[in-house]
């Protein structure tokens, strides 16, 4: 599936097989605007709690201004980009393989191919390319709501100036962190997005096999996102 996905996404299209971008821009923005609320809400609390457990060791130690360090940093490189994820997986994910997997059992998926549509270029495509690039554009918001989190919390809470957070974070965050968190996004996305539809079209049977196919989805994408996002963590730790 996914040697078919690369096939139509990168070299159909120059042999005269377009994209179908109104039904990608459909699924972007069920997938990336639709989902800006709860992944705004989350991440900014998260980010609070961060600096709360952040503060209540350093305070020990008088070191309360490294809160902005350790937060922002832990929000960009891992909680950002793992907790959108994840909240996508079991957000869109799963819707993704519930529909391909309700019109893989109603056979509306043989209908395709019968009328002489590429399922993968009718179905898979564009929900890819959605995922692939609405993912790292939701792991970016929930970088900056994290960061606002955590300066919410440190203004309201401790000892600091905003003037002095704010320069802290700056010399805290540098550009390896912010492509680490990018990095991996665009992987979980891709994850998530041939997971979903794979899933999908595994269903057989009745409505039962939707239902299995919908919670296996979400399960295996957040296994496969989290093994992903140890390798990489693993890798940036030794190279970068």
């Amino acid at each position: 599936m996914i040697k078919d996905v690369l096939f139509w996404m990168f070299i159909a299209p120059f042999k005269g097989k377009k994209i179908r971008w109104p039904a990608t821009i459909e699924q972007a923005k069920f997938i990336g605007y639709d989902s800006i609320p709860i992944v705004s809400v989350i991440a900014f609390f998260v980010g609070m709690i961060i600096s709360m457990q952040s503060a209540y060791q350093l305070e020990k130690f008088g070191a309360t201004i490294y809160v902005a360090n350790l937060s922002t940093v832990s929000t960009v490189r891992e909680l950002a980009p793992l907790l959108t994820a994840i909240i996508i997986a079991g957000r869109s994910g799963s819707a993704i393989t519930a529909e391909i997997a309700t019109m893989k059992v109603s056979e509306e998926v043989d209908a395709l191919t019968t009328m002489g549509f590429n399922p993968i270029h009718f179905l898979v495509v564009p929900r890819t390319l959605a995922m692939l690039v609405m993912l790292p554009c939701l792991t970016v918001i929930a970088d900056f709501l994290g960061i606002a989190g955590g300066y919410l919390f440190a203004m309201t809470s401790l000892d600091l100036t905003s003037v002095r957070y704010l320069n802290q974070v700056e010399s805290a965050l540098t550009f390896k962190d912010l492509s680490s968190g990018l990095i991996k996004s665009f992987v979980f996305a891709g994850i998530i997005a041939i997971n979903g539809v794979y899933q999908g079209f595994s269903a057989k049977g009745g409505a039962d096999s939707v239902g299995l196919s919908t919670t296996q989805s979400v399960v295996v994408s957040i296994f496969l996102i989290i093994l992903a996002d140890l390798f990489f963590t693993v890798l940036f730790y030794s190279v970068l």
